[in-house]
């Protein structure tokens, strides 16, 4: 019996515009209301709270929702009971009590993590991008994604003058066509939220053309997508010297490197955003117009955390980032390891832009995308290594061991010797003396889901990461 996405693909191209806005009015039923603009204007009028305000308001919900955890979650109440049996005495009142959670148990059980009083078949089900493994489904109620989507509206989009009704582009990892389809359309236009879905999967040099053509005829405002993505758009716009302007350009799923961010502001004409978010609903962050990364403390408490160990490091130390989410009670994760990495402000004078919201010095990924170096140290941030003057149109470090790496690169005309050499030497500088070898390739390829990792430790010598 073929499935639903099989069956999708061999619609037509107008039946297939039929489909996605159908799905499209779906989420919008679910994700939009009434109160959706009161909703935003809250979020905004909170970006000027006061730290003491910020502090209430999550030790209050926090506490809320450690009580319900602990108590009405079945994964979570069997551990407390079986610690009161042990007679251990430590309350469920204190986060820093609970222990980690790792998403290895929330994918084996993630109906464990539901509470009592919810009733399943009126929530929504969304499972993760799945980068690693078999994908994470988690449940929400409307409220829940009310609230979610209202803080997008406001922090997404609202911050840059843009509002869910303007027509937008997403380069996302859905797979909108067949892979194997070699001729446009590679994307689906999704009347209900003024969407035009690209490919992420069709983005070779002799078919981005298409997708200029397509952003020109759709008149899209805007565009969010995966950043290798936009940034294989943009250097390929550029070849072809073809300027395109948009209001904006947003990119999330993947970190966001300065060579990444002037290409694609220079093609597209347009300020171009960072943003930080997940379908589990417990971190999330925006880039404001001073180029700083806020975090959102309504959807959770922000920990980082040690590569080795379950202690804090201070602010402008990377560590793992853990967060206990707020916003969604039916479904609360308590201390869960989102598998990424960053690090927090250590600058604590006022935000130019005026908001007293945190801030996250950057996000570097996943945690495993570091390299481990043979005296025991842990390197990310490798994008430096690239400099924008080398004839590579993207690239991807491959550690096989602690002694040696393989350089994947996809050359550009031009591309040397020379810019081999430069290569091994500014990663030398950063990771010691490792062997250093290269391997060209017409393309990079890419995880299940589209995204792009720079970085890739097969060592086995990872963190905590689940």
């Amino acid at each position: 019996m073929p499935s639903l996405l099989g069956f999708y693909h061999a619609l037509p191209t107008s039946l297939r515009t039929v489909a996605a806005t159908a799905r499209g009015y779906q989420l919008q039923r679910w994700r939009y209301s009434s109160e959706t603009d009161q909703l935003v204007a809250s979020a905004l009028d909170r970006d000027y709270w006061t730290q003491a305000q910020w502090d209430s308001w999550q030790a209050e919900r926090l506490a809320s929702m450690l009580r319900r955890a602990a108590t009405n979650v079945p994964y979570y109440r069997g551990q407390w009971d079986e610690r009161r049996r042990k007679g251990d005495g430590v309350s469920p009142d204190v986060l820093g009590n609970w222990p980690i959670l790792r998403k290895e148990a929330l994918r084996q059980g993630p109906r464990m993590f539901l509470a009592d009083d919810v009733q399943i078949h009126t929530m929504h089900s969304e499972h993760t991008s799945g980068t690693t493994g078999t994908p994470i489904r988690i449940w929400s109620s409307r409220d829940t994604a009310s609230a979610w989507y209202g803080l997008f509206e406001a922090r997404w989009r609202r911050w840059y003058g843009i509002t869910r009704h303007d027509r937008w582009a997403n380069l996302g990892g859905q797979v909108v066509v067949p892979v194997a389809r070699c001729r446009p359309p590679f994307w689906v236009w999704n009347a209900a939220m003024h969407q035009l879905y690209m490919s992420s999967y069709h983005l070779a040099v002799d078919l981005i053309p298409y997708y200029l053509d397509a952003l020109e005829r759709y008149e899209v405002k805007y565009i969010l997508g995966y950043t290798s993505s936009l940034y294989a758009l943009a250097l390929a716009a550029r070849k072809r010297k073809r300027g395109f302007h948009v209001a904006l350009v947003l990119t999330n799923a993947e970190p966001l490197h300065v060579h990444q961010r002037e290409l694609i502001s220079d093609v597209f004409q347009c300020p171009v955003r960072e943003t930080y978010g997940m379908s589990e609903m417990v971190v999330a962050a925006s880039e404001c117009e001073a180029g700083r990364l806020h975090l959102w403390p309504e959807a959770g408490v922000v920990e980082i955390l040690d590569w080795q160990s379950d202690h804090p490091v201070p602010p402008g130390t990377t560590g793992r980032i853990v967060a206990s989410g707020l916003l969604n009670s039916d479904m609360p994760l308590v201390r869960y390891e989102t598998g990424d990495s960053g690090a927090l402000d250590p600058d604590q004078t006022p935000c130019v832009c005026g908001r007293s919201l945190p801030r996250l010095l950057c996000v570097e990924g996943r945690c495993d995308d570091t390299l481990k170096t043979l005296d025991g140290r842990r390197v990310g941030r490798l994008d430096a290594v690239f400099k924008a003057s080398m004839r590579v149109r993207e690239a991807q470090i491959v550690q096989e061991s602690l002694n040696r790496v393989v350089v994947r690169v996809v050359p550009l005309d031009g591309y040397s010797q020379a810019d081999e050499v430069l290569i091994a030497a500014r990663l030398r500088e950063r990771v010691g003396n490792m062997e250093v070898e290269f391997e060209k390739l017409d393309s990079i390829p890419r995880e299940k889901n589209g995204k792009f990792r720079a970085v890739v430790n097969h060592t086995g010598n990872k963190s905590g990461c689940g």
